[in-house]
C-alpha cells in the first residue's frame, strides 16, 4: 500500500513539473476572447520573437 501511494504521488509531481515546461502562448484580443497556443508550431514564432525582445530589454 505504501508503494502504492508512493508511486501516486510520484506520477502527480512528474505530470506538474512538465506541465510547468510547455511554453504557450495567450493571445488576447480587444473583445475579451483569448486563444491559447500550446503547440510547438503555433507558438514557436510568437516565443522567438519574445524570448529576443528579452534579450534586448535585458
Amino acid at each position: 500500500m505504501l508503494l502504492g501511494a508512493g508511486s501516486l504521488a510520484g506520477t502527480l509531481l512528474f505530470r506538474r513539473r512538465l506541465a510547468r515546461r510547455r511554453e504557450r502562448v495567450d493571445v488576447y484580443f480587444g473583445d475579451g476572447s483569448m486563444v491559447s497556443l500550446a503547440k510547438p508550431g503555433e507558438a514557436e514564432p510568437l516565443l522567438r520573437r519574445a524570448r529576443r525582445i528579452l534579450e534586448l530589454a535585458s
